[in-house]
Protein backbone atom coordinates (compact mmCIF):
# COMPACT_ATOMS: atom_id res chain seq x y z
CA UNK A 1 0.00 0.00 0.00
CA UNK A 2 2.79 2.41 0.87
CA UNK A 3 4.40 1.70 -2.49
CA UNK A 4 1.19 2.54 -4.32
CA UNK A 5 0.83 5.78 -2.36
CA UNK A 6 4.45 6.68 -3.16
CA UNK A 7 3.96 5.98 -6.87
CA UNK A 8 0.73 8.02 -6.92
CA UNK A 9 2.40 10.98 -5.23
CA UNK A 10 5.36 10.78 -7.63
CA UNK A 11 3.07 10.78 -10.66
CA UNK A 12 1.05 13.71 -9.30
CA UNK A 13 4.23 15.69 -8.66
CA UNK A 14 5.51 14.95 -12.15
CA UNK A 15 2.21 16.05 -13.73
CA UNK A 16 2.20 19.20 -11.62
CA UNK A 17 5.76 20.07 -12.62
CA UNK A 18 4.93 19.52 -16.28
CA UNK A 19 1.89 21.81 -16.05
CA UNK A 20 4.01 24.49 -14.38
CA UNK A 21 6.61 24.13 -17.11
CA UNK A 22 4.08 24.56 -19.91
CA UNK A 23 2.58 27.62 -18.21
CA UNK A 24 5.93 29.29 -17.54
CA UNK A 25 7.49 28.54 -20.91
CA UNK A 26 4.38 28.78 -23.08
CA UNK A 27 5.06 25.33 -24.50
CA UNK A 28 2.88 22.25 -24.50
CA UNK A 29 0.59 22.96 -27.44
CA UNK A 30 1.18 22.45 -31.14
CA UNK A 31 1.12 25.17 -33.77
CA UNK A 32 -2.27 25.97 -35.28
CA UNK A 33 -3.58 23.54 -37.89
CA UNK A 34 -5.23 26.32 -39.90
CA UNK A 35 -4.17 26.18 -43.55
CA UNK A 36 -2.37 29.44 -44.37
CA UNK A 37 -0.31 28.01 -47.23
CA UNK A 38 -1.86 30.37 -49.78
CA UNK A 39 -0.27 33.38 -48.04
CA UNK A 40 3.35 34.12 -48.87
CA UNK A 41 4.13 37.01 -46.50
CA UNK A 42 4.54 35.90 -42.91
CA UNK A 43 5.55 37.51 -39.66
CA UNK A 44 5.48 37.36 -35.87
CA UNK A 45 4.80 39.72 -33.01
CA UNK A 46 7.01 39.62 -29.96
CA UNK A 47 7.53 41.22 -26.58
CA UNK A 48 9.57 40.71 -23.42
CA UNK A 49 7.27 37.77 -22.71
CA UNK A 50 9.01 35.80 -25.47
CA UNK A 51 12.41 36.01 -23.79
CA UNK A 52 15.59 36.13 -25.85
CA UNK A 53 14.97 35.91 -29.60
CA UNK A 54 17.34 34.89 -32.39
CA UNK A 55 16.20 37.26 -35.14
CA UNK A 56 18.61 35.82 -37.67
CA UNK A 57 16.90 32.46 -37.20
CA UNK A 58 13.53 34.12 -37.79
CA UNK A 59 14.87 35.65 -40.99
CA UNK A 60 16.26 32.29 -42.11
CA UNK A 61 12.88 30.71 -41.35
CA UNK A 62 11.35 32.95 -44.02
CA UNK A 63 9.63 35.61 -41.97
CA UNK A 64 9.28 38.96 -43.74
CA UNK A 65 8.44 41.10 -40.71
CA UNK A 66 8.23 41.32 -36.95
CA UNK A 67 6.07 43.53 -34.78
CA UNK A 68 7.54 44.40 -31.39
CA UNK A 69 5.68 45.60 -28.34
CA UNK A 70 6.90 49.07 -27.48
CA UNK A 71 4.47 50.48 -24.97
CA UNK A 72 1.21 50.19 -23.08
CA UNK A 73 -1.05 52.88 -21.68
CA UNK A 74 0.44 56.20 -20.68
CA UNK A 75 3.74 55.14 -19.16
CA UNK A 76 4.51 51.39 -19.49
CA UNK A 77 7.44 50.48 -21.74
CA UNK A 78 8.37 46.94 -22.77
CA UNK A 79 11.70 46.19 -21.11
CA UNK A 80 13.10 44.35 -24.14
CA UNK A 81 11.92 46.77 -26.81
CA UNK A 82 15.22 48.57 -27.47
CA UNK A 83 17.15 45.29 -27.61
CA UNK A 84 14.53 43.55 -29.76
CA UNK A 85 14.34 46.47 -32.16
CA UNK A 86 18.09 46.71 -32.64
CA UNK A 87 18.50 42.98 -33.23
CA UNK A 88 15.49 42.68 -35.55
CA UNK A 89 16.77 45.51 -37.73
CA UNK A 90 20.29 44.05 -37.76
CA UNK A 91 18.84 40.75 -39.02
CA UNK A 92 17.24 42.54 -41.98
CA UNK A 93 13.62 42.10 -40.91
CA UNK A 94 11.05 44.76 -41.63
CA UNK A 95 10.25 46.00 -38.16
CA UNK A 96 7.05 47.49 -36.79
CA UNK A 97 5.89 48.42 -33.31
CA UNK A 98 2.66 47.94 -31.42
CA UNK A 99 1.08 49.62 -28.42
CA UNK A 100 -1.45 48.04 -26.07
CA UNK A 101 -4.28 50.53 -25.68
CA UNK A 102 -5.60 51.17 -22.17
CA UNK A 103 -9.27 52.11 -21.93
CA UNK A 104 -8.69 54.24 -18.80
CA UNK A 105 -5.96 56.50 -20.21
CA UNK A 106 -6.41 59.45 -22.61
CA UNK A 107 -5.36 58.61 -26.17
CA UNK A 108 -3.16 61.69 -26.42
CA UNK A 109 -1.03 60.57 -23.46
CA UNK A 110 -0.74 57.08 -24.91
CA UNK A 111 0.48 58.54 -28.19
CA UNK A 112 3.15 60.52 -26.34
CA UNK A 113 4.31 57.31 -24.66
CA UNK A 114 4.73 55.63 -28.05
CA UNK A 115 6.47 58.63 -29.57
CA UNK A 116 8.95 58.77 -26.71
CA UNK A 117 9.92 55.13 -27.34
CA UNK A 118 10.15 55.19 -31.14
CA UNK A 119 11.65 58.62 -31.67
CA UNK A 120 14.77 58.39 -33.84
CA UNK A 121 14.07 54.81 -34.94
CA UNK A 122 13.25 53.81 -38.49
CA UNK A 123 9.79 52.21 -38.37
CA UNK A 124 9.16 50.24 -41.56
CA UNK A 125 5.49 49.40 -41.00
CA UNK A 126 2.35 51.12 -39.72
CA UNK A 127 2.28 51.70 -35.97
CA UNK A 128 -0.26 49.29 -34.51
CA UNK A 129 -2.75 50.19 -31.79
CA UNK A 130 -3.84 47.00 -30.01
CA UNK A 131 -7.45 47.47 -28.87
CA UNK A 132 -9.02 44.57 -26.98
CA UNK A 133 -11.10 43.98 -23.87
CA UNK A 134 -8.70 41.46 -22.34
CA UNK A 135 -6.54 43.14 -19.70
CA UNK A 136 -8.66 46.30 -19.68
CA UNK A 137 -11.11 47.62 -17.07
CA UNK A 138 -14.81 47.05 -17.63
CA UNK A 139 -17.57 49.62 -17.51
CA UNK A 140 -16.06 52.21 -19.87
CA UNK A 141 -18.39 53.31 -22.65
CA UNK A 142 -17.62 52.06 -26.16
CA UNK A 143 -18.03 55.55 -27.66
CA UNK A 144 -15.44 56.96 -25.23
CA UNK A 145 -12.93 54.22 -26.08
CA UNK A 146 -13.40 54.78 -29.82
CA UNK A 147 -12.94 58.52 -29.35
CA UNK A 148 -9.68 58.06 -27.45
CA UNK A 149 -8.34 55.55 -29.99
CA UNK A 150 -8.98 58.13 -32.71
CA UNK A 151 -7.27 60.83 -30.63
CA UNK A 152 -4.21 58.64 -30.25
CA UNK A 153 -4.16 57.77 -33.93
CA UNK A 154 -4.49 61.39 -34.98
CA UNK A 155 -1.61 62.43 -32.73
CA UNK A 156 0.63 59.77 -34.29
CA UNK A 157 -0.49 60.66 -37.80
CA UNK A 158 0.52 64.27 -37.23
CA UNK A 159 4.03 62.98 -36.57
CA UNK A 160 4.04 61.18 -39.92
CA UNK A 161 3.19 57.62 -38.84
CA UNK A 162 0.72 55.35 -40.57
CA UNK A 163 -1.70 53.54 -38.27
CA UNK A 164 -3.07 50.00 -38.19
CA UNK A 165 -5.56 48.61 -35.69
CA UNK A 166 -5.17 45.19 -34.04
CA UNK A 167 -8.07 43.44 -32.36
CA UNK A 168 -9.89 40.13 -32.03
CA UNK A 169 -13.40 39.20 -33.13
CA UNK A 170 -15.02 40.66 -29.99
CA UNK A 171 -13.12 43.90 -30.50
CA UNK A 172 -14.06 43.92 -34.17
CA UNK A 173 -17.76 43.77 -33.32
CA UNK A 174 -17.54 46.29 -30.49
CA UNK A 175 -15.06 48.83 -31.83
CA UNK A 176 -14.27 48.45 -35.52
CA UNK A 177 -17.84 48.06 -36.72
CA UNK A 178 -18.99 50.94 -34.52
CA UNK A 179 -16.47 53.57 -35.51
CA UNK A 180 -12.96 52.38 -36.38
CA UNK A 181 -13.38 51.04 -39.91
CA UNK A 182 -11.15 53.79 -41.29
CA UNK A 183 -8.00 51.97 -40.16
CA UNK A 184 -6.28 49.00 -41.82
CA UNK A 185 -7.11 45.94 -39.75
CA UNK A 186 -4.93 43.25 -38.19
CA UNK A 187 -7.42 40.68 -36.95
CA UNK A 188 -6.82 37.83 -34.53
CA UNK A 189 -8.92 34.80 -35.38
CA UNK A 190 -8.23 31.11 -34.85
CA UNK A 191 -10.63 30.23 -37.64
CA UNK A 192 -10.73 31.34 -41.25
CA UNK A 193 -11.97 34.92 -41.39
CA UNK A 194 -15.40 35.50 -42.87
CA UNK A 195 -15.27 36.89 -46.40
CA UNK A 196 -17.40 39.86 -45.33
CA UNK A 197 -14.62 41.19 -43.09
CA UNK A 198 -11.98 43.43 -44.67
CA UNK A 199 -8.56 42.77 -43.18
CA UNK A 200 -4.91 43.44 -44.01
CA UNK A 201 -3.15 41.07 -41.61
CA UNK A 202 -4.42 37.92 -39.92
CA UNK A 203 -3.01 36.61 -36.67
CA UNK A 204 -4.00 32.97 -36.89
CA UNK A 205 -2.32 31.51 -33.80
CA UNK A 206 -0.83 32.32 -30.40
CA UNK A 207 0.82 28.90 -30.36
CA UNK A 208 3.36 29.02 -33.14
CA UNK A 209 6.52 26.97 -32.72
CA UNK A 210 9.37 28.63 -34.54
CA UNK A 211 13.13 28.28 -34.36
CA UNK A 212 14.74 31.26 -32.69
CA UNK A 213 12.01 31.91 -30.11
CA UNK A 214 12.00 30.16 -26.75
CA UNK A 215 8.25 30.36 -26.21
CA UNK A 216 5.16 29.78 -28.29
CA UNK A 217 4.74 32.69 -30.67
CA UNK A 218 1.98 34.77 -32.26
CA UNK A 219 2.16 34.26 -36.03
CA UNK A 220 0.46 36.25 -38.76
CA UNK A 221 0.08 36.50 -42.51
CA UNK A 222 -0.43 39.48 -44.79
CA UNK A 223 -3.36 39.34 -47.18
CA UNK A 224 -1.58 40.44 -50.35
CA UNK A 225 1.08 38.90 -52.55
CA UNK A 226 4.83 39.10 -52.02
CA UNK A 227 5.11 41.52 -54.93
CA UNK A 228 2.44 43.78 -53.44
CA UNK A 229 4.22 43.63 -50.08
CA UNK A 230 7.54 44.61 -51.61
CA UNK A 231 5.97 47.47 -53.53
CA UNK A 232 4.16 48.76 -50.46
CA UNK A 233 6.88 48.43 -47.87
CA UNK A 234 10.33 47.26 -48.92
CA UNK A 235 10.78 49.49 -51.97
CA UNK A 236 9.15 52.52 -50.33
CA UNK A 237 11.44 52.23 -47.32
CA UNK A 238 14.75 51.78 -49.15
Amino acid sequence: MRLLVFISLTVCCAVGLFICYTILTGRGENVSTIDTSSYTVRGADLSAHNGDVDYNALKDHGLEFVYLKATEGGDFKDKNFAKNFKEAKAAGLLTGVYHFFRFDTPGYLQALNVLHSISGREINLPVVIDVEEWGNPRGIATDKIIKEVKNMAETLRKEGYEIMLYTNKDGYNRFVKKGLKEFPLWLCSFRKINDSVEWDMWQYTHRGIIKGVERLTDLSVWKGTKEEWDNKYKISNN
